[in-house]
């Protein structure tokens, strides 16, 4: 059975991931009226969606078939996370600078501060929200007893159970910290997001087009290829230590990111003026 302390871990982090974005949205939609912030974070989001959705992760699941490409993996890992980490910056930057020319024409920072909150928003109900669904739908099949029960008839069946079963381990055993921590990542990240859509926003508004999107480009791929190492670095420790380790790096970074905000806000609405 699935611990009451883990369920509610669980609709916390469903709650940042899945329900947080779109709170996000109507709230500052309300508060910028007629000034096309829905539409800007469609447009942001869908920078996300296509350019990873569509496109990037696709691609890697593809390759994930693929023996050498695993063979690399296993004995390159610090490249492999490097590489990683540069296709998801790469992608997602383009997307970023999709979106800011197609918002070019009625530019601002409302408009920009959006569809950062679309491009992380979506990010996190997409990869995050969905998968929290899945697993509460499981906890209750599992604390109901129907998860038994569907897994006997699957392996009557001649399938094998084994990925259904190192599930409900997985959900049995695992501590709420484990799931307050993801929910915790996920705030980060969505703050990182929005602050590097905007720069590349800001960027296109001040037509600064090459500086932006290399500079968001080089944060992108520090953030994640400093995440993948320093998690491939701290393996070995202490669950306690690696947890803090890396969940310190995304602090600092997030920081960063809301000092960016603040900074682009002040000089971008002084400009206006």
């Amino acid at each position: 059975m699935v611990q009451t302390g883990t369920v509610v871990a669980m609709w916390v982090t469903l709650f940042i991931s899945l329900f947080l974005p779109i709170i996000l949205l109507i709230v500052y939609a309300l508060k910028n009226r007629k000034m096309g912030v829905v539409s800007a974070w469609f447009i942001g989001a869908a920078g996300f969606f296509v350019t990873q959705i569509i496109v990037r992760l696709p691609v890697l699941s593809v390759l994930g078939t693929q023996q050498w490409f695993l063979d690399f993996a296993r004995n390159h890992n610090m490249l492999y996370v490097v590489i990683l980490g540069f296709t998801a910056g790469l992608f997602e930057v383009v997307g970023r600078y999709a979106a800011a020319k197609i918002l070019s024409k009625n530019m601002s920072f409302q408009r920009g501060f959006a569809a950062g909150l679309g491009h992380g928003g979506i990010e996190a109900m997409v990869l995050i929200g969905m998968t929290y669904v899945s697993n509460l739908l499981y906890v209750g099949m599992i604390n109901s007893g129907t998860f038994d029960t569907v897994v006997e008839q699957t392996a009557a069946l001649g399938v094998d159970t084994s990925a259904l079963l190192l599930v409900k381990e997985q959900l049995v055993s695992a501590s709420p910290v484990l799931f307050y921590c993801a929910g915790y990542e996920r705030l980060l990240t969505m703050i990182c997001h929005t602050a590097m859509t905007l720069i590349v926003f800001y960027a296109v508004w001040k037509r600064q087009d090459v500086k932006g999107v290399l500079v968001c480009l080089a944060l992108h791929t520090f953030l994640d290829t400093g995440s993948g190492i320093i998690m491939g670095l701290t393996g070995s420790l202490n669950t306690n230590i690696a947890y803090g380790v890396i969940y310190g790096f995304l602090t600092v970074i997030a920081v960063i990111s809301v000092v960016i905000i603040i900074r682009i806000k002040k000089d971008w609405m002084w400009k206006e003026v």
